[in-house]
């Protein structure tokens, strides 16, 4: 897949509006090792005082929080999703997204993009953010 640019996406406004509406982040490829950028936002995200719930194939627990495999087996709420997935599967995260109904945030992280995909996420009437890091941008809004 060539890199996109992303032709559907929210601006620093409303990307501080998601921060502060929602109280549970999803983080789809959440990698147990410290050293990858999807552990180092998802410990962020708790540090701040969101509730985030790591999806990944392996391993029972990440950052001390109960892993799942898969969105769909989330047995609470989920405000927003954070991803950290290749482009080619953002169509089955966003599909995912849509089916649980809860969502109000698809965020897909810097070099992520997806326009079909986001085009049916924001067409179920949640919001898109594509290619931007949710700890970089939340420091920049909150600090």
């Amino acid at each position: 897949m060539e890199c996109e640019i992303p032709r559907v996406n929210s601006n620093r406004d409303e990307m501080k509006r998601y921060f502060e509406d929602v109280k549970t982040i999803a983080v789809v490829g959440c990698s147990p090792d410290s050293s990858k950028a999807s552990n180092r936002v998802a410990k962020y995200l708790k540090e701040v005082g969101y509730k985030m719930i790591p999806i990944y194939p392996k391993h029972d627990e990440i950052l001390g929080e109960k892993v799942y495999r898969s969105l769909a087996e989330i047995d609470e709420p989920v405000d927003m999703v954070v991803v950290f997935r290749k482009p080619a599967a953002l169509g089955a995260v966003a599909d995912a997204v849509i089916a649980r109904g809860d969502v109000k945030v698809y965020w897909t992280q810097l070099g992520l993009v997806n326009n079909e995909a986001a085009n049916r996420v924001k067409e179920a009437g949640i919001a898109v953010v594509q290619n931007y890091c949710a700890m970089v941008e939340h420091k920049a809004i909150f600090s």
